[in-house]
């Protein structure tokens, strides 16, 4: 996850020679994992202003998963023989 290569390698360095404590990792690790998430919080908020484009978006979602899981229903029946259910 981190894309800092330099200070990766300063850190893999440092648990090469010990001492490197998992707080100094989970840290840094917690730090890149919050940089990552923020423009998901950010969209999620957004979404959330709208409470009927987010009805809107899971009705949609859901006739497409539907539409989806009915054409695999379709294919594992024929596959096994079930034709006429």
């Amino acid at each position: 996850f981190d894309q800092d290569k330099d200070g990766l390698q300063v850190m893999k360095d440092h648990y090469v020679r010990g001492g490197l404590g998992d707080s100094v990792v989970k840290a840094r690790l917690e730090g890149i994992l919050q940089d990552m998430l923020a423009p998901i919080r950010e969209r999620r908020e957004e979404f959330a202003k709208d409470r009927g484009q987010v009805l809107q978006m899971l009705k949609e979602g859901t006739m497409r998963a539907r539409e989806v899981a009915a054409k695999t229903t379709d294919e594992v029946k024929a596959a096994i023989g079930l034709k006429h259910f």
